[in-house]
């Protein structure tokens, strides 16, 4: 039995009744989310949204990195992104450690990744603005392009709009 049996039977019952062979691609609502890859959170469900109707860009922390503005370009060029909602939340473990502790438990398995940013979150609400002040000025995006942020309490099921 291999480590993974159980997501491909689990795949074989979905395809059964999979309906969503008309799907495009694009974001039929003109949305990408940044959210983090924490899975408590359904960026679909929480914000009423079906499949295809958004861009869903999942890393820890829910961080504005090169990565993820690299695929907002191909999002809003090339997949219908419009605007763009940078989505962290509540009890997030990105908020609980630092770089410097990330590289201390691999440095404990005999592994180096001095090399890598973990873009841990000292400032949650800093860390927001920071990010939603880097799409804003990217020169790779649209100026204007409308773009906010929140943060999704994983208690209440609640969004809270930064005043920004």
């Amino acid at each position: 039995m291999s480590a993974f049996d159980d997501l491909f039977a689990a795949n074989a019952e979905f395809a059964k009744e999979f309906g969503s062979s008309d799907l495009t691609g694009r974001a039929a609502r003109g949305l990408g989310v940044v959210t983090c890859m924490d899975s408590r959170i359904d960026p679909l469900g929480l914000l009423g949204l079906k499949p295809g109707d958004a861009k869903i860009l999942r890393n820890a922390g829910a961080r504005v990195t090169d990565d993820v503005l690299r695929t907002l370009v191909v999002g809003v060029y090339v997949l219908g992104v419009e605007r763009v909602l940078v989505m962290p939340h509540t009890d997030c473990g990105m908020t609980k450690v630092t770089d410097a502790d990330i590289h201390d438990l691999t440095a404990e398995r005999g592994v180096d990744t001095r090399s890598l940013d973990f873009h841990t979150v000292p400032d949650q609400w800093a860390a927001l603005r920071h990010d939603l002040t880097r799409i804003r000025t990217s020169p790779f995006l649209p100026t204007g392009m409308p773009v906010t942020g929140a943060i999704y309490d994983v208690r209440s099921g609640r969004l809270s709009p930064v005043d920004y």
